[in-house]
């Protein structure tokens, strides 16, 4: 597949005719290039990634169901889900991955 966005449903929050791009259940630097992926559309790639840092996405959340069973992604898709497939929210990242300056 191409890097450029192509149009489809999403893995995660199953809207349909959304803009899709490919998520690395496992993350590429962790050693998932040749491993599985999923379709996701881009509010919900973003949110995965503005929460959860490559460790915990490779350690714990390298499933679509484990991502959706977990209660700050969980809390994300039932808003997401009644967006329509045209909006692109602002995602930010959370406290917790935010590095502080010293």
């Amino acid at each position: 597949m191409s890097k450029k966005n192509q149009t489809g449903k999403c893995e995660l929050c199953c809207r349909e005719d959304v803009d899709v791009t490919v998520h690395h259940l496992t993350p590429k630097e962790m050693g998932g290039t040749l491993m599985p992926t999923a379709l996701l559309c881009i509010p919900c790639h973003k949110q995965i990634h503005a929460l959860f840092t490559n460790e915990v996405l490779a350690v714990s959340l390298s499933k679509v169901e484990l991502l959706r069973r977990n209660p700050a992604i969980h809390k994300f898709l039932k808003w997401i889900k009644k967006q329509p497939s045209t909006r692109l929210p602002r995602i930010s990242k959370s406290n917790g991955r935010k590095q502080r300056k010293r």
